[in-house]
Parts: C-alpha cells; structure tokens; sequence
C-alpha cells in the first residue's frame, strides 16, 4: 500500500512539473504571443490551462462534434474533452497510444506506441489491430498518424528514447484494409509529427532531432517521392535538438509545428510568421475549430484563435 507521505510527494511532484511548465507558457524568452501574429493570434493572448495533473499527455485530436480526445501514456488512458468542458476518460489501456486521428466513418486509429502497433477504435469501442509489423518483423513504437481522403494512414516509428544507432526510424503508409504498410522513408533521423496539406497532394514529416521538416509528393496509390526540405525551424539553439513534435494546419494552410523554443507558425510556402507559447503537441478544435489545444507533460491547455482548424476531418 502506498503511504500517505508517498502520495503527498508524488502529488506535490506533479505540481511542481506543471508550474515549471505554467512558467515556461508565460516566460518571453519563448513566446511572441505579446505581439500576436496577424491572422494567427490576437496580441496578448495567452493559453489558459483547461486541467493540469496529468503525467504524459499527447496526441490531441478534434472530433467531429468539436469536442477533443487526447492521450496519456502514463497512466494509459485516452480522455475526451466535452463541449460542456468537462474531460472524462474515454478509454483505459490503450496500449500507451500517443498520436490520435479519425476516419472518415467516425472510427478512432491511434498510434500505440507501447504496443508497438496501430490500433483501431470503433465509435461502439471496439478495438483492433491495423497493422503491427513491417516485412516480417514487428513496428518499433508508432508515435503519429493522419489518415487521408482514401481512409489510408501514414504513420511515423521513430522507435522509443534513448535514440539507438542501427535502430529503425521510418515512415510509413497502411493503405485502407492492408493488413502490412507500406515503406516510404528510412532516411529521416527520428521522425515524430506529420501532417498533409488541405489538397493532400504533400505529406509533410518533422524531425525531433534537427530543424528540417520535409515534404513528400504524394502518388495517386498513397505512396511518396521527391523528399526535400520543406521549412527550417527557426532559433533552435546549436546546442540542442529542435524537438519538433506536433504538427497542425489551419484552413488558410499555415502550418504549426511544436519545437524546443515554441510553436512555430509558418505560411503554405514554408515562411517562418512567428512562435506561439510552447506545447508538446497540438491540434483545432471546439464547434467552430477556432481553439488550439495543447498538451504538455502535466497540463491540457487551450488558445483562443483568429486562425480557423481545417474543414477536413480530424486535424
């Protein structure tokens, strides 16, 4: 039995992780969001924490009714953000899922990193397995998804930290009803987020390790050439790795992408606008998907918008 003085430590532990990240949000030294960036964020805005006392949130997700599913991996939990802003849990072990997306028939995939496949949620809670294994062996641990207008699903495996040279960090494509993806990269260093443009005729791939975040062509079967980089994180110190992580798009096609020094916010072109407050993932929601949530370690937050989330489903 855990003691009181355990519980009263592990509490006052988490509180102080959330207060070390509350600093961080309103520290200038990473935000702009004093200035706003035009079209993006009013001045003075600043992100308003919906419930902290969390442990390893990611993966936000808006749905269809404008409410919000996020993960944590530890305890394993998938919660549910309602439009009444009460967060419930939505669904208990998950297989430690980290990136969440839906189809278009309402169904939840998520990326189970922990079980090292991607999984499948019905909208009565079925559970099931899409894909696990990759040419014979099993897939690493799976961190984000998208799911394109085909019912397809790109998917990033950078494997778990520490990184571990010789270890596999690829990307890959599961077309709709395949049982084994497909291999589309094995060149990018550790890849985490991804997003596809509004036409979806371009996937786009961060890297948690280096500034680049790449761009792909996509091919009328769901599979990619001409890898280039697309846009360069700004301000990442030369002493650190850039630590993108989510990525999000907006209706005018502006991208979003989490970094160590904040969101940085950048035209369809790939021009660097502005940084937001920093976050370790984010995704639009609410009924008119003019809210930007964010996740940290502890705390689930939200940012009021002028930007608008895409008319697609999900993010």
């Amino acid at each position: 039995m855990t003691s009181s003085r355990s519980r009263s430590s592990a509490g006052i532990l988490r509180i102080s992780r959330l207060a070390v990240f509350v600093a961080l949000l309103t520290s200038p030294a990473l935000a702009q969001t004093s200035l706003g960036i035009p079209g993006v964020l009013a001045p003075g805005v600043a992100p308003e924490l919906v419930q902290g006392g969390f442990t390893a949130l990611e993966g936000p997700v808006g749905a269809a009714d404008g409410t919000v599913y996020f993960s944590d991996r530890m305890p394993d939990r998938t919660y549910h953000l309602g439009l009444d802003g009460k967060i419930t849990v939505y669904q208990e072990n998950t297989g430690a899922a980290n990136g969440l997306a839906f189809t278009r028939d309402g169904d939840m995939v998520r990326a189970e990193g922990g079980a090292k496949r991607i999984g499948k949620v019905t909208r009565d809670g079925k559970v099931s397995v899409l894909t696990d294994s990759y040419n014979g062996k099993p897939l690493v641990s799976p961190n984000d998804l998208i799911v394109d207008a085909k019912g397809g699903i790109y998917f990033t495996d950078p494997g778990p930290r520490p990184i571990m040279p010789g270890r596999p960090t690829n990307v890959y494509y599961l077309p709709a009803g395949a049982k084994e993806p497909i291999l589309i990269d094995d060149q990018n260093p550790r890849p985490n987020g991804l997003t596809l443009t509004l036409d979806g005729r371009t996937l786009l791939v961060d890297n948690t390790v280096g500034p680049v975040v790449f761009a792909f062509d996509v091919q009328s079967d769901g599979t990619v050439k001409n890898r280039r980089p697309f846009l360069q994180l700004q301000d990442i110190p030369a002493d650190k790795e850039s630590g993108a992580d989510g990525m999000a798009i907006d209706r005018e096609g502006r991208i979003y992408v989490t970094s160590v020094v904040g969101i940085q916010v950048f035209d369809p072109a790939g021009k660097y606008l502005g940084r937001l407050r920093g976050a370790r993932n984010l995704a639009f929601g609410g009924p008119d998907k003019r809210t930007l949530y964010l996740t940290a370690a502890d705390g689930f937050f939200r940012l009021k918008m002028l930007s608008q989330g895409p008319e697609r489903l999900g993010k």
